[in-house]
């Protein structure tokens, strides 16, 4: 039986979460030189109408629809069978239709996520091509896998909220493998770039932290006590983050930046992500807390060392929040908070955080090595990488034949 209340909360939080690639448009675009701010709003606009018309024809299925095999089938082309009333093994109380949304939302900010690391180099088309590959032969499996009905890892007992495996991980991952294989900016070295619009960035950050909770708490799929817990720790995790950076960049630089607490804010938002509807106020602290840490060192010291260019850092922020995240779930979760889960490590159950961890390395190795080859793919039949002179010049005026200034870099 349908529950109004219910209803109204998912078709809200699925609002709130598409507002979050617009969001991430921002903070990213702030990012970037001046010259390719609207290549990035472009990047994720299109995800938003090409992943949104691609869930509806053949995503949505992929990723749900009963099966115990790679992914979900194809029962579902075209939201067949996909109607207004509940659907139990998803939406008891909310239409069908209702689940499928929110669930879009999810599968368009995904590979938006990983823009953050090829930015200012990849063209257009590669990109397109790229994004619709990774969509249907990355995120629906794993999507399927871990919240499918008659997914592997979700019968495993793997726990993930509301995506810290599907959505962050997974793209996380991916970012790195795509700044691997396409190399470093032209000039990095000597022309090291800084974020041109740093409101943009804050701007970003708002809007993300206002979707998250349409995110986290909207995952419930209810109006109901786990919603709020959900929402309640999102914004706990996120300030205890915010706060740890600040003072991180405090202690080791001598001031804080706004910059910092951005980017920490938006690191506690992944790694409380998985946890949300499984722990309490406290381990959300510590979660937020720890992952400011975890982040600032992969972003200052691991990448240097390395030499990738994982340009906007979404392998830093995404995958190793990610990461955390889900260790932190099979550490922290409590029955106490929802009897649907399962104790964590510290609540008696060590086999939680093994197969959290499990869960992590099989979401790593699987994204890596696709990813890798649909790169490969589209490299061979399409070009990845613009020319020095394009990259120069900028991806908005080579890509799109437009700009955001009217004074160029």
């Amino acid at each position: 039986m349908i529950n109004a209340g219910d209803t109204a909360w998912v078709l809200i939080s699925s609002a709130l979460v598409l507002l979050m690639t617009p969001g991430l448009a921002f903070f990213y675009g702030g990012m970037v030189r001046r010259k390719n701010v609207l290549s990035i709003l472009m990047q994720c606009l299109i995800i938003m109408s090409a992943l949104s018309v691609q869930w509806v024809l053949f995503g949505y299925s992929l990723s749900f629809a009963p099966a115990d095999g790679f992914w979900g089938g194809f029962s579902w082309l075209g939201l067949n069978g996909v109607g207004l009333e509940p659907y139990g093994d998803y939406a008891g109380t909310i239409p069908h239709q209702a689940f499928m949304i929110f669930q879009a939302m999810f599968a368009v900010i995904t590979p938006a996520l990983i823009i953050g690391a090829f930015a200012e180099r990849m063209k257009f088309s590669a990109f397109f091509a790229f994004t619709l590959l990774w969509a249907t032969f990355v995120y629906d499996p794993l999507c399927h896998w871990v919240w499918g009905m008659g997914g592997w890892l979700r019968n495993m007992g793997a726990l993930d909220f509301a995506g810290g495996t599907v959505v962050h991980i997974n793209a996380g991952i991916a970012a790195l493998v795509t700044a691997i294989v396409l190399g470093r900016r032209s000039n990095l070295d000597k022309n090291v770039p800084t974020p041109h619009n740093m409101p943009f960035v804050v701007l970003g950050t708002a809007l993300l932290w206002f979707g998250w909770f349409g995110f986290n708490a909207g995952s419930a799929l209810a109006a109901n006590g786990i919603a709020v817990n959900a929402f309640v720790v999102t914004n706990t995790a996120a300030a205890a983050a915010g706060l740890s950076w600040a003072l991180i960049e405090w202690m080791r630089n001598g001031k804080p930046t706004i910059f910092g607490v951005c980017s920490g804010a938006v690191a506690g938002l992944v790694a409380i992500t998985p946890a949300a509807g499984f722990v309490g106020v406290i381990p959300a602290v510590i979660i937020g807390v720890l992952v400011s840490v975890f982040c600032f060192i992969s972003v200052t010291v691991v990448k240097p060392l390395f030499g990738y260019d994982d340009s906007l850092d979404a392998f830093g922020v995404h995958c190793v929040g990610g990461i955390w995240g889900a260790l932190a779930t099979g550490l922290f979760a409590s029955k106490l908070v929802n009897p649907a889960g399962a104790d964590g490590l510290f609540f008696g159950n060590p086999k939680q955080f093994l197969i959290q961890l499990a869960t992590v390395g099989i979401t790593i190795v699987y994204t890596a090595v696709v990813t890798l080859l649909i790169y490969k793919l589209v490299d061979i039949f399409i070009g990845v990488r613009v020319d020095e002179k394009t990259e120069a010049m900028g991806l908005d005026l080579t890509q799109h034949h437009e700009r955001a200034y009217t004074v160029l870099e």
